[in-house]
């Protein structure tokens, strides 16, 4: 486990782990989170009783129970990101990363809206097996191209290697016939995984959305 103290390039902060998995998915249930960060679930449990103590974070029970960040802790989460950002010295690398990503936006947000309509505005009942083909024909220089960014990033801020992994295992799931996994939400999609590493981009600049980001 890595500290507060940790500067080197290769470690990183439970605290900046957790709190960025919440930042990316809004609201979450430990499993969640410890997917997201790659920590184990006890080390998760911890820092989110020690966040949770500093008024960083809010847990919610209920139909569904999960855990979300306070004011404070959004707050907390971007001087942790900012710090590790310098510490890293890779402010030079996410920019470019970033600047490679949004060459892709559009395209991909083109490839979903067919996947998710026809050419003559009628629902993608995906009973046209050779019409899907096509559609996932054209996202794989998209993949072949985002992969490559994340795992250039990920030599410099390691947190980011994750994301090879969560495109990978994306696209081969929509290989297999799994129709989910390109756009529906909250399943591990390739969209899912194409959203959080937009936030991802952003937070880490310490960016808000602006009009060449798109959505």
């Amino acid at each position: 486990m890595t500290t507060d103290n940790d500067t080197t390039p290769t470690a990183t902060d439970p605290a900046l782990l957790v709190l960025h998995a919440l930042r990316l998915s809004g609201f979450a249930a430990v499993d969640r989170i410890a997917r997201g960060a790659g920590l184990p679930e006890e080390t998760v449990r911890e820092t989110l009783a020690h966040a949770q103590e500093n008024g960083h974070v809010v847990e919610r029970t209920g139909r569904i129970s999960g855990w979300m960040l306070t004011p404070d802790g959004r707050t907390a989460h971007a001087s942790l990101l900012a710090r590790e950002l310098e510490t890293l010295g890779a402010r030079a690398a996410v920019e470019s990363a970033d600047a490679a990503f949004l060459q892709l936006n559009e395209p991909f947000k083109e490839l979903c809206s067919r996947w998710q309509m026809r050419a003559d505005g009628s629902l993608n009942d995906h009973a046209d097996a050779e019409y899907d083909r096509a559609v996932i024909s054209d996202l794989e220089p998209v993949h072949q191209r985002v992969t490559a960014l994340t795992t250039e990033l990920a030599t410099t801020v390691p947190r980011f290697e994750r994301y090879p992994r969560s495109f990978a295992a994306a696209y081969a799931r929509l290989l297999d016939g799994d129709r989910k996994a390109f756009a529906a939400p909250l399943s591990e999609s390739y969209h899912d995984a194409w959203m959080e590493l937009h936030q991802d981009l952003l937070s880490t600049l310490g960016r808000e959305r602006a009009a060449a980001d798109g959505h």
